[in-house]
């Protein structure tokens, strides 16, 4: 079970958001500005946190640069009234993964918390072994036959995610949300562009093979 951290001040979307999350299956821990929050990741390990800006004590910007200084890479879903570019602006710098403006669309949060966890998910394992193919994520190489192939990053992603998760089916929607992100202005057929340029690549591949499943979308498939 995945652990969410939820800052909040309003008590009210506090307890809404702590809700919607433990009825989707989630653990969800309430703070009620920056320094509780702080006080609760001395304790608990912390999957993903949900955090507003305008907060007493300790706001949501200097929370998130706090945790950056300290090279804590949870991921940060900043959720604020506070629409303008420049306020978003200021939250991508300080070191947030993804913004949503109140008044939040709790369905739409929860399509963010879980594309932010897969998205960390990859990020930590940091290498795959199919058969006689390491994939190395920091690197961005696919190492084959002792050969090593850099991939061009967006490849790469989508690679790795598809292995990581043999014979598992992906929709474009949801490649695209995960690799690209959910605010891109990319549509499906970046996809399909990437997934032919990888089976170009890699068609002679006797460890796996990316299948098209007609009317869902892609696959990985191990061979042998």
């Amino acid at each position: 079970m995945f652990n969410i951290l939820v800052v909040e001040d309003d008590s009210k979307l506090r307890q809404l958001f702590c809700t919607v999350l433990t009825k989707n299956g989630y653990r969800a821990i309430p703070a009620v500005n920056g320094e509780d929050a702080l006080t609760v990741l001395d304790k608990e390990f912390i999957d993903l946190m949900i955090c507003d800006i305008m907060m007493p004590q300790m706001d949501g910007y200097e929370l998130t640069r706090t945790l950056r200084d300290n090279n804590n890479n949870l991921p940060v879903l900043m959720v604020t009234a506070r629409e303008t570019f420049a306020d978003k602006q200021q939250g991508f710098l300080v070191g947030i993964d993804d913004y949503m403006v109140k008044p939040i669309n709790v369905n739409e949060m929860l399509l963010r918390v879980g594309a932010l966890l897969r998205r960390a998910k990859i990020i930590s394992e940091r290498r795959i072994e199919c058969g006689g193919t390491v994939l190395d994520y920091d690197s961005l190489t696919v190492n084959q036959r002792q050969e090593s192939i850099l991939l061009p990053q967006k490849e790469f992603y989508l690679l790795y995610k598809l292995i990581s998760y043999p014979n598992k089916i992906f929709t474009k929607q949801q490649l695209m949300d995960e690799i690209w992100g959910m605010d891109t202005e990319s549509d499906e057929h970046t996809v399909v562009v990437h997934i032919n340029r990888l089976r170009e690549r890699f068609r002679e591949s006797t460890d796996f093979e990316i299948v098209t499943v007609r009317g869902l979308g892609y696959k990985a498939v191990k061979l042998g």
